[in-house]
C-alpha cells in the first residue's frame, strides 16, 4: 500500500465524536494522490495491518479537552495494549504493527476540539469550526509528509514498489 493512511475515528451519533470520520470525509472528497483513508468507531487490533502497510499514518480523533481548534503531533509506539477493552490507542496500534510486522511508520495525532457528545447526528457549530481549521492545516502536513517518504526512499535506496 505505502504512502499516508489517514485513519479517523469516533462515533458520528454523539455529535463532536465523529470529528475524525468527518475529516476523513473532506479528505476523501480530495483525492489526494498517494493518501488512503479509512474510518471507523473505534482503533481496534485489526488495524495494526493497515497501519504496517503504510509508510506514514495519521490519527484523527476528537478531543474533549485542550488544545483549539486542535492540535497535532508525532506519535511513538506505546505496549499499553490492552485486550479486555474494545478499544485501543493509537500509540498501542503502532506497537503491535511493530511486533506483528517489524515496523511502526511514522505516525501523528490529529485531534480536533469537540465540546458536545449527546446521542445526536452532527457536530457543533465550535466543533464545524475547528474541523475547517484542521482541514486546513493537514492538506500541507500530507504534502510535507509525503514528500519526506520520496527523499527517504532515495535516501535509503529503497526498491520502488510494484
Amino acid at each position: 500500500m505505502g504512502g499516508v493512511l489517514v485513519y479517523g475515528y469516533g462515533n458520528p451519533g454523539r455529535q463532536d465524536d465523529g470529528l475524525g470520520p468527518a475529516l476523513v470525509g473532506m479528505l476523501e472528497r480530495e483525492r489526494i494522490p498517494g493518501v488512503v483513508t479509512d474510518c471507523n468507531y473505534q482503533l481496534q487490533i485489526e488495524d495494526a495491518v493497515a497501519v504496517s502497510e503504510s509508510d506514514a499514518v495519521i490519527f484523527v480523533d476528537a478531543l474533549s479537552v485542550g488544545g483549539e481548534p486542535f492540535t497535532f503531533g508525532e506519535l511513538e509506539p506505546s505496549n499499553d495494549i490492552t485486550f479486555t477493552t474494545h478499544t485501543m490507542s493509537p500509540a498501542s496500534v503502532l506497537a503491535l504493527s511493530h511486533e506483528l510486522y517489524g515496523r511502526p511508520p511514522r505516525a501523528y495525532l490529529l485531534a480536533i476540539r469537540g465540546y458536545e457528545w449527546e446521542l445526536v447526528e452532527g457536530l457543533s457549530q465550535a466543533a464545524a469550526g475547528n474541523l475547517e481549521a484542521a482541514f486546513r492545516f493537514i492538506g500541507p502536513r500530507i504534502g510535507e509528509i509525503l514528500a519526506g517518504i520520496g527523499r527517504d526512499a532515495v535516501t535509503e535506496g529503497s526498491a520502488i514498489r510494484h
